[in-house]
């Protein structure tokens, strides 16, 4: 398993959020993986088995998906940073997005 995973729920239909491209980068914005979200709206299969202890970013290119759902693109990308403290530790970032908001949290 990857040592960062993600998924997307689009809050305003209560569903997964599929085929959104995401990118995990590094504090610097060099690319280290990607992916798309699936059916499900997850990619569970997001960079390496581990990554050093340091700050990262998932980009998730939101803009695509919803002018596929007929919303306003008010949000064309999400961009989420956060740290890796142990690298033994899997990290889970999850996105909730709805047309004109979003939040994450620290999943399991």
């Amino acid at each position: 398993m990857s040592h960062v995973t993600t998924h997307v729920l689009d809050t305003a239909s209560g569903r997964p959020a599929a085929a959104i491209a995401v990118v995990l980068e590094s504090a610097t914005g060099e690319p280290i993986a990607h992916g798309t979200t699936d059916a499900d709206g997850r990619v569970g299969d997001l960079g390496p088995e581990r990554l050093s202890a340091g700050t990262y970013r998932l980009r998730f290119a939101t803009g695509a998906y919803t002018q596929q759902t007929s919303e306003a693109a008010f949000y064309p990308e999400v961009i989420i940073t956060f740290a890796i403290d142990d690298s033994g530790e899997h990290y889970h970032v999850p996105l909730l997005l709805s047309p004109f908001g979003y939040s994450t949290y620290r999943g399991s």
